[in-house]
């Protein structure tokens, strides 16, 4: 018996002959869970579909998968309707879907959507539980797999945007059963290391299945209590985990979340230069303003002192003084002038008047001593005192009364024996 000698090229197509010939590969539907799902930038999806013991691989071509009224996703239980066949250029098995319908949630996206409903009634989801990014990051924490690719986009993206910062690498699996739990180990050390200012916890994208970890309700937990802001970086753009939501921020990829992370440096010392000559521009004016007004006050102020005031009236007094003293020596002038016109008159009427005045005072005088008591006393009256007071009257006397009597040339000393008072 001769054996055929084939390429692997020839095998390939013979293989993917006789499965498109067989009846029972073709228009077939085959039921299970999406898995793996890949939209190609072309349109054509590509994909597993699962069960729970086999999975197989599948490929949907743009003019199929535009035709669907719903958007597929991983977890997502669905009937596929299409042929088995093989791709020769890679000898791979595969089913070529024509069209798909849902046919249920699988039960990684059940326990996914329950777990979220929970966390979301709690409030683990709110946006108020939301801790702020620092602006001036000095330290990451970084919980991820210490062989992958997300380190190095993190550290890459970090040092080109801030060369000073430091990366604190806590290595946790990412995939597989004990993921969890190291990964809940990571977040509580980097939450107590001081120089981590905050933490990254991410991985790359895969199947709903590899991502599971960063769905499980522990990881969600431990993420919620960390004191220091967490910003998720899990899958790609379109993939969305439960560590998504809980966490402080999400990125849409790691190198996206050191971005998020840390400013850049060149770009702050630009902003930093701006507020200096904002700064300095406006204590400028400020410092001109306040001296315009410091001059204003001093003039007031000026103004306003006692020693300017006093000035001011000792200036006005003296004005007023020599006015004062000019319109007195004029007025004195002018009096001058019209007494020494006066004078002689003055001087002949005044002499005339004197002489009458002094017949007048001789006349007056001669009255007085005539009228007064001294004259009278001399006449041989006398004056009576009691107690120094006169005696006007003798009802003004009783008996035993001591008297003076004012006589001419002396004083006698009485004492009333008897009063008879009449006419």
């Amino acid at each position: 018996m001769s054996l055929s000698t084939l390429s692997v090229a020839q095998l390939n197509e013979y293989v993917r002959r006789v499965l498109a010939s067989d009846p029972m590969l073709r228009k077939i539907c085959v039921v299970g869970e999406i898995s793996n799902l890949k939209r190609h930038a072309s349109g054509h999806w590509y994909f597993s579909l699962k069960d729970e013991e086999a999975a197989i691989n599948c490929a949907m071509f743009r003019q199929a998968a535009a035709g669907l009224r719903f958007r597929p996703d991983n977890g997502m239980r669905v009937r596929l309707f299409g042929s088995v066949s093989l791709y020769t250029k890679t000898g791979s098995y595969q089913f070529y879907v024509d069209s798909m319908e849902q046919d249920g949630l699988g039960a990684l996206y059940l326990r996914f959507e329950a777990l979220k409903q929970k966390l979301l009634q709690e409030g683990l989801f709110d946006a108020s539980l939301k801790k702020p990014i620092p602006t001036h990051v000095q330290g990451i924490g970084i919980v991820t797999s210490k062989t992958g690719a997300v380190v190095h986009d993190i550290a890459r993206v970090a040092w080109r945007r801030a060369p000073s910062v430091e990366l604190y690498l806590c290595p946790a699996s990412v995939q597989g059963a004990s993921a969890a739990d190291e990964i809940v180990a990571a977040l509580r050390l980097l939450d107590a290391y001081d120089p981590a200012d905050v933490i990254i916890v991410g991985r790359g994208g895969g199947s709903m299945e590899d991502l599971w970890p960063f769905n499980e309700e522990k990881v969600a937990r431990a993420i919620a209590a960390c004191k220091k802001p967490v910003i998720s970086a899990v899958g790609h753009e379109t993939d969305f985990t439960i560590a998504d939501f809980v966490a402080d921020l999400r990125a849409p990829t790691p190198s996206a979340a050191a971005e998020l992370a840390v400013q850049r440096q060149d770009l702050l010392l630009q902003q930093l230069a701006g507020y200096r000559i904002h700064l300095d521009t406006t204590l400028e004016k400020r410092f001109s303003e306040l001296h315009l007004r410091l001059s204003e006050a001093k003039q007031r102020l000026g103004a306003a002192s006692p020693d300017e005031k006093t000035q001011q009236q000792m200036s006005r007094i003296q004005q007023l003084k020599m006015r004062m003293q000019s319109a007195v020596d004029g007025q004195l002038e002018k009096k001058a002038f019209a007494l020494a016109g006066m004078l002689p008159r003055l001087h002949n009427g005044c002499e005339k008047n004197l002489s009458v005045m002094e017949n007048r005072l001789s006349q007056t005088m001669l009255r007085m001593r005539t009228a007064g008591p001294i004259e009278t006393v001399r006449r041989g009256y006398a004056v009576v005192l009691k107690d120094g007071a006169v005696v006007k009257d003798a009802a003004m006397l009783s008996s035993g009364d001591k008297l003076n009597l004012f006589m001419n040339n002396g004083t006698v000393a009485a004492t009333v024996d008897h009063v008879e008072k009449g006419s």
